[in-house]
């Protein structure tokens, strides 16, 4: 797989392509546009996520801090496990390409294509 290989992506929806499942880690490709968490929702993860903005932009809010997080290219984050934290927007010009890194995650079936 290519990583900037978007043919099948739609701009309605955001695609969650799973590259690899193995025992303690999930690596998946993640494309956005424009998409956010919607309003009032958190992630609450019980796994460790190690995140790198391929490209695009996007932001992230912790919860109960005020400033966000904001990613360009090339720009990582890590957020251990029950970090509370929501996108509050990704790029609505030019799709957001995500490589997320899950560590000590349960581990997928669905061992490529997209996740539904």
């Amino acid at each position: 797989m290519n990583l900037y290989d978007l043919s099948g992506s739609g701009r309605d929806a955001e695609r969650f392509d799973q590259l690899l499942s193995q025992e303690g880690v999930r690596i998946e490709r993640i494309v956005s546009n424009g998409q956010s968490t919607p309003e009032g929702e958190w992630y609450d993860q019980d796994w460790d996520e190690w995140v790198i903005v391929i490209s695009g932009r996007a932001s992230i809010r912790y919860e109960g801090k005020d400033e966000l997080c904001l990613l360009k290219a090339g720009d990582s984050l890590f957020l251990p496990a029950h970090c509370r934290h929501r996108v509050e927007w990704t790029d609505s010009e030019q799709p957001t390409i995500w490589l997320a890194v899950h560590i000590n995650a349960p581990r997928s079936e669905n061992t490529g294509g997209l996740d539904e």
